[in-house]
This record gives structure tokens, sequence and C-alpha cells, in this order.
């Protein structure tokens, strides 16, 4: 695919995952897909596998959260690489505001998903949503 396929893809996606619809998402992820949190904070680490992306990673966030939503506004493409900048609009259980900025840059091969990386406010992602558990760590690489 080429790098304006892979950027349409996961304007696409995105399309759903603003709207609430994570079906695109999920069936893009490669099996083998590594997720990488960037940074020095408990929350930095890497998944391996899409099972443990949705589970280990996502899942925890989701139980985390009654109201969450990505909102990317701008994609850049090159070759198998994206960038998608994008705003969090999100609420915790507790009620309080969870809106981070990310930079997700992932890699696409044959139009799966292979590789992902997060770059995000790390205070702001502890203080609100707390430490990671060391318990969900252990499906984490």
């Amino acid at each position: 695919m080429s790098a304006a396929d892979n950027k349409k893809l996961m304007e696409t996606i995105f399309a759903g995952v603003t709207a609430g619809d994570r079906t695109l998402y999920v069936d893009s992820l490669a099996d083998d897909v590594t997720m990488t949190v960037t940074g020095q904070y408990s929350w930095s680490q890497t998944f391996h596998g899409k099972e443990s992306v949705l589970r280990d990673l996502y899942g925890y966030v989701a139980s985390l959260l009654k109201q969450r939503r990505t909102v990317p506004f701008r994609f850049i493409a090159d070759d198998e690489w994206v960038a998608v900048e994008a705003r969090g609009d999100m609420v915790t259980n507790a009620g309080e505001r969870y809106d981070n900025h990310y930079c997700l840059i992932y890699r696409i091969e044959n139009g799966k998903i292979c590789e992902i990386r997060e770059y995000l406010d790390s205070t702001l992602c502890e203080r609100v949503l707390g430490p990671f558990p060391v318990a969900r760590q252990q499906g984490a690489g």
C-alpha cells in the first residue's frame, strides 16, 4: 500500500473511532501487533499481540472511563508510517475530565496495523487515571 492508501485507511479508521465505532480499528490490528506507550512512567511499556493490546491496555483504559472518544486533527503519512495527532474527549467514572493530547504513530503492512507508538502527557495520565496496575503489566512485554 502507498503512503496515501495508508493515510486514507487511518482517516477511515478514526472516523469510526470518533463516532464511537472501533470495529474497523480492531479488525485492522495485526495479530502480532506491538504497541509501545513511550516515556518513563508506570504506563510506559510495550504490549505484544492484538489480545494483549485490547485486553491489557485498551480494556483497562475502558474500565476507567464512562466517556471515551479520540478526535484526530492531523494525519501525516510517509511510506508505511502514518502519524495521527489527536485530542482525547474523555470522562472518568468519577466524573473527572481526561482530555489528553496524543501523537500516535502507526506502521501499516498490507492493510494491517503492525506497530503503534503512543506519545502523550504522562503527568496528566498518571494524575487522572492513576498508575498502571502491576497485575496488568504481566500481560505486557
